[in-house]
């Protein structure tokens, strides 16, 4: 809708959809592939619907993960922190090609999976304030949330999966898993070029087929995760699958992130390869939606993330008599030898 000053009056004029490209299709970067004949397609198709959902949900991410830094930074957020903006296209993008039956399981920096996996802001920034409303009832935080068929995050560096041993047992039984790396550049404070003599990471894989993918933008993502989730779901095994992304953020709230990288770095990758202005743009010069559409997009996420923000500031905490539940599923622990100085052993003969 488009409103117009006009001598004291105002005109109002409005767009039907039928005004809009209801799709298009766009030429996406190349992927590099391993023991693949072929990759990914070269174009994507995407409807005006497809288009505005990728955008939103981004935007959700991007805008709740600023929500977080500034909690974190009034200390009503305490505790690891890591934040998810600048990676957007990654979680987006896979869950555009999956289904939501297919079973996902990350590390930290969880919180944009947790998004895309169908958790509401609320419950997120909730959790991250420690409140009994959070996904995993205040007592999980930033790396401890789950959503069905969603297994993350995991605040140990690599308990997600002994990766080498995995790769192994995956390719002999011709496992359907789809092994992800999100290259964003460093571990912690060190680039992958300081850490790594090979920053290929696609090809870890070694007797595994893989792709690296251009991880800031969502239709590249989905294309080539489409791609990947074929060749699994046909009996091919494995793949592994390099996403080349970025993070604004340090790696957590304790780290600035600019003593190991200079600003004009991130200032670059923000103004070049941003994943949501990238999408916006395509649309835009497409006439697949208006600038007023996005600034009204716009309006209402702030206004879900600063309502989200609300509740996960005014949510009471846990109380004390909750701190022991939900450890075991069963009413009564597995009984466990020598666990503690007062167990008596018992006979079984």
């Amino acid at each position: 809708m488009f409103v117009f000053g006009l001598q004291g009056t105002r005109a109002v004029v409005s767009r039907s959809f039928a005004d809009f490209t209801s799709q298009a299709t766009f030429d996406i970067k190349k992927c590099d592939v391993h023991r693949l004949e072929e990759g990914p397609p070269l174009k994507a198709e995407l409807t005006r619907e497809q288009g505005l959902r990728y955008y939103r949900i981004m935007q959700t991410v991007r805008r709740m993960e600023l929500k977080a830094d500034q909690l974190y930074k009034q200390k009503i957020i305490r505790g690891f922190c890591h934040l998810y903006d600048g990676q957007e296209a990654c979680a987006v993008g896979i869950e555009a090609a999956i289904n939501p039956s297919d079973h996902l399981i990350t590390a930290y920096r969880a919180h944009g999976y947790t998004y895309t996996r169908g958790i509401a802001v609320k419950e997120i920034l909730a959790e991250l304030t420690g409140r009994r409303g959070g996904v995993a009832k205040g007592k999980g935080g930033s790396m401890h949330m789950y959503a069905p068929h969603f297994y993350g995050g995991n605040g140990i560096v690599g308990a997600q999966g002994q990766l080498f041993e995995s790769f192994n047992m995956a390719a002999l039984w011709k496992l359907p898993c789809i092994f992800t790396c999100e290259n964003n550049q460093y571990g912690m404070g060190t680039s992958v070029e300081r850490a790594s003599a090979s920053t290929d990471y696609y090809k870890r894989g070694d007797f595994i087929p893989g792709i690296r993918v251009d991880g800031m933008d969502v239709l590249c993502v989905r294309e080539a995760f489409k791609f990947a989730a074929e060749h699994c779901r046909s009996g091919k095994g494995p793949i592994v699958m390099e996403l080349k992304t970025y993070r604004y953020h340090g790696h957590s709230m304790s780290d600035p992130g600019v003593s190991y990288r200079t600003r004009e770095e991130i200032q670059e990758v923000r103004s070049k390869s941003d994943p949501i202005t990238m999408l916006k743009e395509r649309m835009l010069s497409n006439n697949m939606a208006s600038v007023e559409e996005f600034k009204e997009i716009d309006i209402a996420i702030r206004k879900e993330v600063e309502e989200a923000a609300q509740y996960a500031t005014s949510d009471p905490e846990p109380p004390l008599e909750e701190l022991c539940n939900h450890i075991f599923s069963n009413d009564s622990p597995l009984e466990v030898r020598g666990t503690n100085p007062w167990a008596r052993l018992k006979s079984v003969s």
